[in-house]
């Protein structure tokens, strides 16, 4: 049997960017998913789908509140519980350090401490790929040191520490998926969301962050979701992970730049605002192996460039029919 298929799960973070578009697969799939989000970025619109299927159940409190935690999974037999929540403003983590960790770093020790209470014995974790730092070289699994230069990518390596040690003392299995720059419909951040958003505020001047030569994978959501399902079905190991990314070694933000301004705004010129890097935390380029994801059996089937192209057009979508709704 599918190990996505006809369990009871639970997604945290499941009104979110990617936690709604894996609770919708989830479901597709045929399992119960029981979702918890506190709406802090996800929105209900991202459940509506969900909120349709009788396998889902939803509670809206806060992963923080291990007081909650621990009555939600002690009601359910689940079988996996998908941690998708993280702060995922890295500016807002950079400027104040206990965002990162409340909402990255004990957002998962609460879990794993109430999964310990209630014999849950299997987690599947949204980690990135800013855990590794800045490297020259290609990023492989094994790299290393691996030296964040965020808050984030702190408390992301942090909270792989404690999966880590959970494996060794009671949890059956852990996949630890080390994201890419996710892309696609529903996102809350992000440089297309950004840029999109900039120009919805001021069609005259469309700033971008750096000096546009900042060059990293980006993957569509919709393979991600596929990937990590595919992780989970044939990676057996009690620890494992993964890099998650597109088959090239990315594209630029002045390429991005000219896609948003293509589909949204031709008129509109672009500034940069100069340097290499777009924040304080930004690796401004890597390199990503996937490998190992390849020797497992997946591969994706779009490119960085293809990715942007096709959440360009789907984020300015749903720009188009927010902006219809309001008026």
């Amino acid at each position: 049997m599918n190990q996505a298929q006809n369990r009871t799960v639970l997604v945290t973070g499941a009104a979110g960017f990617v936690g709604s578009h894996l609770t919708d697969r989830l479901l597709e799939l045929g399992n119960t998913v029981i979702g918890i989000d506190n709406f802090s970025r996800g929105t209900q619109g991202n459940l509506s789908r969900s909120l349709l299927d009788a396998g889902f159940r939803f509670f809206e409190t806060n992963v923080c509140d291990l007081s909650s935690l621990r009555n939600i999974f002690s009601s359910y037999e689940i079988d996996t519980v998908w941690h998708m929540v993280a702060n995922s403003d890295i500016g807002a983590g950079v400027a104040d350090p206990n965002v990162d960790l409340k909402d990255t770093f004990l957002s998962t020790f609460n879990v794993l401490v109430a999964m310990r209470e209630a014999n849950i014995r299997k987690i599947a974790f949204a980690s990135t790929s800013a855990v590794y730092g800045v490297h020259e070289e290609t990023l492989e699994e094994n790299v290393g040191p691996l030296f964040p230069i965020s808050n984030y990518g702190a408390m992301k390596l942090a909270s792989e520490a404690l999966i880590s040690a959970a494996v060794e003392s009671y949890l059956e299995r852990a996949w630890i998926f080390r994201f890419p720059n996710v892309i696609g419909p529903r996102a809350t951040h992000g440089i297309i969301f950004d840029l999109l958003t900039k120009l919805s505020r001021n069609p005259a001047d469309l700033e971008v962050l750096g000096d546009g030569t900042q060059q990293k994978p980006y993957l569509h959501v919709s393979e991600l979701i596929e990937a990590m399902l595919w992780i989970c079905e044939h990676a057996k190991d009690p620890l494992n992970w993964f890099n998650i990314g597109p088959p090239d070694e990315g594209t630029t933000v002045k390429e991005i730049a000219e896609a948003v301004q293509k589909q949204a705004a031709p008129a509109t010129p672009i500034r940069f605002t100069g340097g290499n890097k777009g924040w304080v935390g930004d690796v401004p380029k890597f390199r990503y192996s996937i490998e190992k994801l390849r020797r497992l059996g997946w591969s994706p089937q779009l490119t960085s460039r293809q990715a942007v192209e096709r959440a360009v057009q789907e984020i300015h979508a749903e720009f188009q029919s927010a902006v219809s709704c309001s008026s």
